[in-house]
């Protein structure tokens, strides 16, 4: 399976590790590519999952020009609605990232996931917290996606956890915005959540 990024940070590069120790294929699209990355329409193109985690100041433009190119594909929101000068939140009301995404994109399939994970947190030594592994939560209206993703999240060493339609990304990224605002008031981000549920 490959598994394009756009965008090279750290949230990309570190969830790009995890996913290529696990035996996935990965590749990185930027605006100005360097060495192997491939360029953003490139990387549309080559991914069979394409995951976005860049500002979402730029998502619509980048989505708007790439539709066509991932049209049918899985296409994975990583990003949070915030001020990249403090990383405060942008409240976007009865609304969310990932549903703006899955309007912007009708014939995709587009997936929440693994927004409110830091990418500190995003390595093989950092995945568990005394024992408990932490929860990616992942939210889509296309249950067969969501189903791929949990998988992956699994493989790669989270507790994949489906919670619903992407009406439910506006839940997901308000549960970012409070691990963010937990984190600048002085917990730090290597820090993340884990869901437990008691065994009956």
């Amino acid at each position: 399976m490959n598994i394009s990024f756009i965008g090279a940070g750290n949230v990309a590069s570190n969830l790009g590790g995890l996913f290529v120790k696990s035996g996935y294929l990965v590749k990185y699209g930027t605006p100005r590519p360097n060495g192997d990355q491939l360029s953003v329409a490139e990387a549309c193109e080559w991914g069979d999952i394409v995951c976005f985690a860049i500002p979402y100041f730029a998502m619509d433009e980048v989505l708007t020009t790439n539709k066509s190119r991932l049209k049918g594909k899985i296409v994975i929101d990583i990003t949070n609605a915030i001020n990249p000068e403090d990383w405060s939140p942008i409240f976007l009301g009865d609304d969310s990232s990932g549903e703006q995404t899955a309007r912007l994109l009708p014939e995709s399939k587009v997936v929440k996931a693994f927004n409110t994970i830091f990418a500190d947190v995003m390595t093989t030594e950092k995945q568990s917290i005394d024992g408990h592994k932490l929860t990616a939560l992942i939210a889509s209206d296309d249950s067969e996606a969501a189903g791929i993703i949990k998988t992956l999240a699994d493989n790669i060493g989270f507790e994949g956890m489906i919670v619903g339609g992407i009406k439910n990304a506006r839940y997901l990224e308000a549960i970012a915005h409070l691990n963010i605002a937990i984190a600048t008031a002085g917990r730090g981000t290597d820090t993340g959540f884990a869901y437990l549920q008691r065994k009956s």
